[in-house]
Order: C-alpha cells, then structure tokens, then sequence
C-alpha cells in the first residue's frame, strides 16, 4: 500500500459523506491546510464539486451512497493501493419529527435512521478503515446525544439511540483493532441543514477545531470518544 501523501502536502484524508454540511466543510478546511482530500456524494452539483472546481488537484470527488453495501466494498476496491492518515466516516441523518418517541415514528423512518447512521456507517468503517495508514486515525461522526449517560431530558428519541448504537459498534470495532487510533466526534450544535439555525455556533468556528482535534490523534491508539475541544465525552 502506497502512502496518498504527494510531496509538500501535509497529509491525506478521505471523508465518506462530504457533499454538503459538516462533510463538506471539513474537506474545505483541510485542503486549506494543504492536505490531499478525497470526498464521497451521492449525486451530482454538489458544494463539494464546486470545492473541486476550486482546488482542482487538491480535492478528488467519488461517488457513493452510503446505503449500498456493494457500493462501499467497490470504493474500497478503487482506492485499494492508497494510504490515508485519516478515514473519516459522517454519516447522520434525523428522523422527520424529533419530537417523535420510538412508540411513535414509523418503523420505516426508525430503519432508514438506524439503517444510516448505524449499518451504513460501520460498513464504511469496515471497508475503508483499512486505507487509514499504520497510526492513521479512523474517524466517525458520532454526536453528544449519543451519551447515555449525559440523556437528562429524553428528546430526539429516535436519532439518540441512533448515534449510542453507533458508539457501541465502534467500540466493539475497536476491540477487534486496539492498535489503531479511532475517535468518536461529538461535534456540538452546529448550524447546519441538520442542526437548523437555531444551532449557537457556525460551521467556520466549529470546523477548525474538530480538524485540529483529529489530527491530535495520529498514531495514537486506542478509540476516544471526543467532543471539538479534544475533551472526553461521558459514555
């Protein structure tokens, strides 16, 4: 496996789910810093093509829904040969109604939350985590509300239980791979198409100090369970 790294870049990074939001902005703030980006979307026109357009030879786009299991397996197959210091999967999506407790959103809505931010996610760990170079950090976007022991209030029912599953199958992910440095990103509330407006702080103060978090965390094993200010979260 070669390393992605071109000479003067300061690293490598692939991030799965960067066609708009947090996603995108962290594929803009590391190609600020001169890293090599590889970003995942779904579809077409996206604000992560036009980062691209911008940074042409700096950010590469793929194609991929994070649904589709075979898609995932076939980004793994084209990337197979490459070496990145950071993988990072951000994957989340809410159910329509967050108000919603589990007896009352719909089963199809509770897979299609679950089906996301759970099994679509750790498949992409699964597949893609092996690209993270020997002490390259393998990265998921988990939130706050995944804290069980920090639920005072009993809202977001639906994306809260999505988020502590996903912090349970990362932590049994890392069981299986303790030599490899992992970090569970509890991001805050951001204003974001998910977070909504009414979020307290922006993605351009957020962003830079989740990117300098994760890069704190090279060739450091073991997985954390962070929020943006590199401070542990409660399980």
């Amino acid at each position: 496996m070669s390393n992605a790294r071109s000479p003067g870049d300061a690293g490598s990074i692939l991030i799965v789910g960067a066609s708009r939001g947090l996603g995108c902005a962290m594929a803009a703030e590391f190609a600020g810093r001169g890293w090599s980006v590889v970003g995942t979307v779904r579809g077409a026109g996206t604000p992560l093509h036009a980062l691209a357009a911008e940074r042409a030879g700096a950010v590469e786009v793929e194609t991929l829904d994070m649904t589709d299991h075979d898609g995932i397996r076939s980004l793994g197959e084209r990337l197979a040969g490459r070496a990145f210091d950071i993988v990072f999967v951000n994957a989340g999506i809410a159910n329509r109604k967050p108000s919603d407790t589990l007896a009352e959103v719909s089963t199809d809505e509770f897979v299609e939350v679950m089906t996301t931010n759970v099994l679509g996610a750790m498949r992409a760990v699964e597949a893609l985590g092996p690209l993270a170079r020997p002490g390259g950090v393998i990265g998921v976007m988990s939130s706050g509300q995944g804290s069980i022991a920090n639920n005072a209030n009993g809202t977001n029912d639906v994306y809260r239980a999505s988020k502590a599953t996903l912090n349970q199958a990362m932590a049994s992910y890392g069981g299986r791979h303790p030599e490899r440095p992992m970090v569970l990103m509890a991001p805050g509330w951001i204003r974001t198409e998910l977070g909504g407006p009414g979020a307290p702080f922006g993605v351009e103060e957020a962003m830079p100090q989740i990117v300098d978090v994760l890069v704190a965390q090279q060739d450091t094993p073991g997985l954390r369970y962070l929020d943006r200010h590199g401070k542990s979260v409660p399980w």
